[in-house]
């Protein structure tokens, strides 16, 4: 479905590029994945279902991705909530579903806990909080030119280009932990994972929702699903899971 673009001005003279279509409350904002953007299939199947269903529907690039300012480099989960708080600030009103993907389930869960008066439910897909903070398996020659260059290229099985992963990334990645304590969001949350997943390992949303503080939190195991959830079936499950929520938030 095509959304005319607008754009979003941060205090610091960035610009978020984003897409919204009016519709009822709770309005639903979807945060996209670590190098993707507002045009991912997800987005665009939730753009169209929630303009089918009459569901207010916004979703943009983060700080460094897509159309948006700045240098991916520069990014980090920090700067990202930052980001989404001013979306909800500026362009949303009232409750809000958040939807987030991978990263963007990080991003997330950093939003709610900044805005948790503003956000009625949240639904992650193969959320990745604290992915800086997983082993990662570096060669030697990746572990020195992180150390010389700062930054450090990852091939990853669902991005066609290396990942340039700076030192900024994971060290601002590293004061955002989440996973160690409680997660104090309450709100309504559902968290889906496909068990095929090569990228983050569906245990991490069962970490999740051990972590997160309220009693309403569901996860849901897709078999035969890998990271990007993508499939017919993939966003039909997706469809129907932010109905029951809307059901299950809405006065």
């Amino acid at each position: 479905m095509a959304i005319s673009p607008s754009r979003l001005s941060t205090p610091d003279g960035n610009t978020l590029v984003f897409e919204k279509i009016e519709g009822a409350s709770p309005g639903v904002v979807f945060l996209h994945g670590l190098k993707s953007d507002r045009h991912g299939n997800k987005a665009n199947a939730l753009a169209s279902y929630c303009s089918k269903r009459g569901y207010g529907f916004l979703c943009y690039d983060m700080y460094g991705h897509g159309e948006s300012s700045g240098r991916f480099e520069d990014g980090g989960p920090s700067r990202w909530r930052d980001d989404a708080v001013a979306v909800l600030d500026k362009l949303t009103r009232g409750p809000q579903i958040l939807v987030g993907s991978s990263m963007g389930g990080w991003v997330m869960l950093l939003a709610a806990l900044a805005r948790p008066d503003r956000i009625a439910g949240l639904i992650g897909i193969a959320v990745a909080p604290d992915f800086t903070n997983m082993p990662m398996e570096l060669s030697d020659a990746q572990r020195d030119q992180l150390a010389r260059d700062g930054a450090v290229n990852l091939e990853s099985s669902y991005i066609e280009e290396p990942m340039h992963i700076s030192r900024h990334l994971i060290e601002d990645g590293n004061r955002n932990l989440l996973l160690g304590g409680p997660i104090a969001v309450t709100c309504p949350v559902r968290l889906l994972h496909g068990q095929c997943d090569d990228s983050v390992p569906w245990q991490r949303s069962m970490r999740v929702a051990e972590c997160l503080a309220g009693g309403d939190v569901e996860t849901i195991l897709i078999k035969d699903g890998d990271h990007r959830l993508s499939r017919d079936g993939d966003l039909a499950l997706l469809g129907s899971t932010l109905d029951l929520l809307v059901e299950r938030v809405r006065p």
